[in-house]
């Protein structure tokens, strides 16, 4: 009896625990959150521009990456092209937007707000997407990244010829962002806070970080709801999936066209970063800097893909920052040491061979709590009984007469 009554003062207080640690956790995260916005809203009046316009590129590639970890992580469509998506938004971006003109090359422009131009970058690289969604719903693994490697070969030898939009092998200028009047530039109206001029590095830090943002939120309520997980089956077994009532094919061209539009708002963004495009800035390289950042993160994590991010798009800008004061590396060109940017490509490797041996499923992973251990009840009550004492309970129950 001193057995039973133990145990059902033990039931009864994990009952009570349960609620209460859940309710805990639940108000934490969102505090949690909320501080982060907060600091980060308050971070142009603190730090140097170097470091703001370290963020905004941050931003953009954070944009980027959640977009192809939808497709890679999520759906698991291995893609290559996402460069070639970015470019659509860049060259969008800044041809809508631009005015005609040119020194060397002529280049056109429609002259239309700025916000227009983003509007139609993300939309034009959607629609890539979804024309491209059919390949790919032919193809698979490694089959289908070659397939997507020759978009990226297609897009750069676009922008060397295009000139009339693109600006051919030496670009053009990006035009400076603005919306509704309020420009992002330092030609822009004096403003102030806190004694603090906010000129265009402090502006776009603003503007990324309600991008990014939004574009966190959007993805990860479609990873976590009904959609995701129809991806997920679809990444885990096609034909699973089918037999499940999963329209696969419908989900893929899908899973493209979203994770092409985050890349044409990331293209839109390293526009505004550079004030330029170039067609080497859309090459192979850039592709697979994206695929770095989602494995480092974690695959089908949209926390891990932003963690990436930051990690990739960081590392060299600060290696490069303090090159000289770093054991080991030196300015580019001096040659008494390694460069920053051949540092950055040895730290993502070792970083992708670290993370593929120690934690596979990425950075993002390392914060999640313990799963599956324990099975806490759905809500207040009465603890269920042990599996081990069903068996008793059918001892004492009476037993059946016997026929004869």
């Amino acid at each position: 009896m001193s057995d039973t009554a133990t145990s059902e003062r033990t039931a009864t207080g994990s009952a009570a625990a349960g609620p209460a640690t859940g309710r805990s956790r639940s108000l934490l995260k969102p505090l949690l959150l909320a501080v982060a916005f907060v600091v980060l809203l308050l971070v142009p009046i603190y730090v140097e521009e170097f470091w703001l316009r370290t963020g905004f590129a941050v931003f953009g590639a954070a944009i980027g990456a959640i977009g192809l970890n939808l497709l890679v992580g999520t759906t698991g469509q291995l893609s290559l092209a996402h460069a070639f998506f970015l470019a659509v938004g860049a060259v969008t971006y800044t041809f809508v937007a631009g005015e005609p003109g040119g020194v060397a090359t002529e280049v056109g422009g429609l002259g239309l707000p700025p916000l227009l131009g983003m509007v139609l970058g993300v939309l034009l690289a959607g629609l890539a997407g979804l024309l491209f969604s059919p390949v790919a719903a032919r193809l698979r693994g490694i089959y289908l990244g070659v397939a997507s490697l020759g978009l990226v070969f297609i897009g750069i030898h676009l922008i060397n010829t295009w000139e009339y939009v693109t600006g051919g092998f030496n670009g053009r200028i990006a035009p400076d962002f603005s919306l509704f009047g309020f420009e992002f530039s330092n030609n822009a109206s004096y403003l102030a806070v806190a004694g603090v001029p906010f000129r265009e590095a402090e502006r776009l830090w603003y503007l990324g970080l309600a991008l990014v943002a939004i574009a966190f939120y959007y993805g990860r309520h479609l990873v976590e709801g009904r959609p995701g997980r129809a991806l997920e089956t679809v990444r885990d077994s096609e034909v699973a999936a089918a037999v499940m009532g999963v329209d696969v094919t419908r989900y893929k061209a899908a899973a493209f066209t979203v994770s092409s539009m985050y890349a044409g708002l990331s293209g839109v963004l390293l526009a505004l970063i550079f004030n330029r495009i170039v067609p080497e800035s859309f090459g192979l390289n850039l592709s697979v800097e994206f695929l770095a950042m989602i494995v480092i993160g974690g695959l089908g994590s949209v926390r891990g893909a932003v963690l990436g991010a930051v990690f990739v798009s960081m590392l060299p800008k600060v290696l490069d920052k303090y090159g000289d004061s770093l054991p080991l590396l030196a300015q580019a060109g001096s040659g008494s040491g390694i460069e920053p940017g051949q540092a950055a490509r040895f730290a993502f490797g070792l970083a992708i061979v670290a993370v593929l041996l120690f934690a596979p499923g990425g950075i993002g992973s390392l914060w999640r709590g313990p799963r599956g251990k324990t099975a806490a009840p759905a809500g207040p009550g009465p603890a269920r009984p042990p599996a081990a004492e069903a068996p008793a309970q059918s001892v004492s129950s009476p037993p059946k007469e016997r026929s004869t």
